[in-house]
């Protein structure tokens, strides 16, 4: 039986962190959290954000990465990366939690 542990935060998405709060002059943590919708029932929302009273914290190189309550049980064993390809650079979600996702890639079913 796997446990479930909380998600991981690759280096290169602290590192990709730090360099936004470098250009925008203001340190803020990012926010991962999973919501209803999109095509195929779950969806991520990530953005910058302030810490709530019952997030989870993860820290890294100086910055910091939040999940709220709700959606942990959703990223247990997930790695929040960055990616910077061709096509465009994002934080990405590596999630085991995932049966289903649609083309786009931002909606999943678990």
């Amino acid at each position: 039986m796997e446990l479930n542990l909380p998600p991981r935060v690759t280096p290169r998405a602290f590192a990709r962190l730090a360099e936004i709060a470098e250009m925008t002059g203001e340190k803020k943590a990012l926010r991962v959290a999973v919501e209803g919708g999109g095509c195929s029932g779950f969806q991520y929302d990530i953005k910058l954000d302030e810490k709530a009273a019952d997030d989870l914290v993860i820290e890294g190189d100086g910055q910091v990465v939040l999940v709220d309550q709700v959606s942990l049980p959703f990223l247990a064993n997930a790695v929040i990366d960055f990616s910077d390809e061709i096509i465009g650079a994002r934080f990405v979600i590596e999630n085991p939690n995932v049966a289903s996702a649609c083309g786009c890639g931002t909606s999943f079913s678990v």
